[in-house]
């Protein structure tokens, strides 16, 4: 098992677990094509062309909402990744590799195919739930008998998941994540400032929040006048951009909300006492944690490392004999 890795494929960064190394790596899950047939850059790289490339450049992410859209790009990714990390030489490795609990058998399978045709040498390959690799990695006993609510706040998602006895009980995916942060910041300050901005200026707003609000400062940026025409610098009160933002915290909170009720009465006694649990790479935006709490009356738990609590899952799945039952097959489903 000393070969093997953890695979957590987000939307926005996908993040790989090696036993041989018992580290993480980190990248944006992107890659860019030139003329439609070259590859020009992947990961962070491709990243930093994002939204000013020209043309006959193609930039995209080959996962969607948590689901594998683009399988022919995706595989490319995985066996650049992997090959990376393996120093250029790949050799045969077992393949971990986190799903979605709110999907389809087919496009569970989807994930086995990726590691089955993207050539990197897989011995074996298998599954996990992704909320249950999110728990072991906030280090969470995900095999005993509390109910456990873990929360996952992702690049385009939200998931929501009880877990009990190494299981999903319930789990509801909603579509509001980072990116919907983003777009309605963007249209705030289209509408209030008539400024035109990208993605990542949006996304730079979203992660500066708490800074800037202890700093008692706004957030300066560039973008292009809706009426003029012409690039413009602005600052944009925060406070401004967290009223804005609270719609897509109270959509999360509903969904929460509906699950808990859903919950069986001795799972959600144990919910009550513990408290949830909130991961995920955009869990740590500026009020969003206050909210939910404010919004369920329960305590919010915290981990240390929100991006990377799925791989460390997996990486635990991978070392520990008592969580190995965790990963499953899924190569005999249909396709």
């Amino acid at each position: 098992m000393s070969n093997a890795f953890g695979i957590d494929l987000g939307t926005n960064n996908i993040k790989i677990y090696s036993h041989a190394t018992d580290e993480i790596m980190v990248q944006k899950n992107l890659i860019a094509i030139q003329n439609k047939k070259t590859i020009f850059a992947y990961g962070d790289s491709a990243y930093e062309m994002y939204e000013k490339a020209p043309a006959n450049f193609e930039i995209t992410f080959p996962v969607n909402n948590g689901v594998i859209s683009d399988l022919n790009n995706m595989e490319t990714l995985i066996r650049f990744f992997i090959s990376d990390l393996q120093d250029g030489k790949l050799q045969p490795a077992d393949f971990l590799v986190a799903v979605p609990s709110d999907i389809t058998d087919v496009e569970k399978r989807a994930f086995y195919d990726l590691i089955k045709e993207a050539n990197v040498k897989g011995k074996r390959i298998l599954v996990a739930d992704k909320a249950v690799a999110d728990g072991l990695g906030m280090g969470l006993d995900v095999k005993s008998t509390q109910g456990i609510m873990v929360i996952d706040v992702g690049y385009e998602t939200t998931e929501v998941s009880v877990i009990s006895l190494g299981g999903i009980v319930l789990n509801r995916l909603l579509k509001v994540g980072g990116l919907a942060f983003d777009e309605t910041i963007k249209a705030m300050v289209r509408k209030d400032f008539n400024l035109h901005i990208g993605n990542k200026t949006a996304e730079y707003i979203k992660c500066s929040l708490t800074e800037l609000e202890s700093e008692g400062k706004g957030a300066v940026v560039f973008g292009r006048d809706v009426v003029s025409g012409l690039p413009v610098e602005r600052e944009i009160p925060t406070k401004l951009v967290d009223e804005a933002l609270q719609a897509n915290f109270d959509s999360i909170i509903e969904t929460i909300k509906l699950c808990l009720e859903l919950t069986p009465p001795e799972l959600a006694a144990d919910i009550y006492r513990n408290g949830i649990y909130m991961t995920g790479g955009a869990s740590q935006v500026n009020h969003l944690i206050e909210s939910i709490s404010n919004g369920t009356n329960l305590r919010v738990n915290i981990t240390d490392s929100p991006m990377t609590s799925v791989a460390e899952g997996l990486g635990r799945i991978l070392k520990e004999p008592n969580y190995q039952s965790i990963a499953y097959s899924v190569e005999g489903m249909s396709k």
